[in-house]
């Protein structure tokens, strides 16, 4: 893993993530091509073999999933979405569209109600798969988000054995993003192109 001089790697990713963001805003037939991506997510044999699967549900112009969901809790599986909470995320098993509502930030999210129902309630090590936004990625599998680090947080409680699969438009990839130590890498990147291998936690599996 390359890590980088902090000043420098810092500015390099602020430069990225503009550039990434201004690009996927600029993504013409997201509608069609978030639909495309997610049928290469559900074609994963690593999908049809996980029992308990984590959507993110789309913000902004992330890959869109929200129209994917209602099909997604017809498959036998437990569908998990996570739902932030003071800079953590937290994990809710969606059985229903229903139990979703527009929160803060118009961001789609599980009702604060049904949050503390025990039945509703998922730690990271429960997930058998694990889907990942981002905001810039290459194809190593490095990831860059929106800085605030609360996928970081989630995905170092993750299962070692647990699949990390980021969801990307093809403009999001870049030929190198600043890594340091602690970053994770995904296993792989889909895209409307291509399903990319990333690097995924293979140092982690070793040591």
């Amino acid at each position: 893993m390359s890590t980088v001089e902090k000043g420098t790697g810092q500015e390099r990713k602020k430069q990225l993530r503009e550039q990434a963001h201004a690009s996927r805003n600029a993504q013409p037939d997201k509608e069609d091509l978030s639909r495309l991506i997610l049928e290469r997510f559900v074609a994963l044999p690593e999908y049809r073999a996980a029992k308990v699967v984590m959507y993110y549900v789309d913000v902004r112009s992330e890959v869109r999933t929200r129209h994917y969901l209602p099909e997604a809790l017809t498959h036998d599986k437990k569908i998990i979405v996570p739902y932030c909470v003071d800079g953590e995320l937290e994990l809710f098993h969606l059985t229903s569209m229903d139990e979703l509502a527009v929160g803060m930030y118009k961001i789609l999210e599980p009702k604060v109600e049904l949050r503390a129902l025990p039945e509703k309630r998922f730690l990271p090590d429960q997930l058998d798969l694990v889907m990942v936004p981002g905001v810039a990625f290459d194809r190593s599998g490095a990831r860059m988000g929106h800085g605030f680090g609360y996928y970081d947080k989630l995905l170092q409680h993750a299962r070692p054995d647990a699949p990390l699969v980021a969801l990307a438009f093809e403009c999001q990839l870049f030929p190198e993003i600043p890594t340091q130590d602690h970053d994770i890498f995904m296993d792989r990147i889909i895209t409307e192109k291509a399903v990319y291998e990333g690097r995924g936690r293979s140092d982690e599996r070793r040591n």
